[in-house]
């Protein structure tokens, strides 16, 4: 199992950013994939999670309406958009792929919001 995070970066207030994670190793269009964030100093918290097919999306109450996770299972890629960023939004950035045999995490994408 392999999950590699992209597209991190450092924005300014108020941008976006588009991260991906590319998923090899495991039947990705038959996977729950999350997306899950930890800032300096803090726990890693759940921002998103999406079911196999794509039909069902979950966002913790403090990103909806500014995060959009999404996927593709013909690229075996699962995509969190991220808008309207703040500096509380800056921490790394991981994806995490729910299998049979357990969870798997990838390495992280570092995302900074410049004040």
């Amino acid at each position: 199992v392999q999950l590699v995070e992209s597209g991190g970066g450092l924005v300014q207030i108020g941008g976006s950013l588009r991260l991906a994670c590319a998923a090899s190793g495991f039947t990705f269009s038959r996977s729950v994939m999350s997306w899950h964030r930890q800032a300096p100093g803090k726990e890693r918290e759940l921002v998103a999670a999406i079911t196999s097919d794509g039909g069902t999306t979950t966002y913790a109450d403090s990103m909806k309406g500014r995060f959009t996770i999404s996927r593709d299972n013909a690229k075996n890629t699962v995509y969190l958009q991220l808008n309207s960023l703040t500096p509380e939004d800056t921490a790394v950035y991981y994806c995490k792929a729910y299998l049979n045999a357990g969870s798997y995490w990838g390495q992280g994408t570092q995302v900074t919001v410049s004040s």
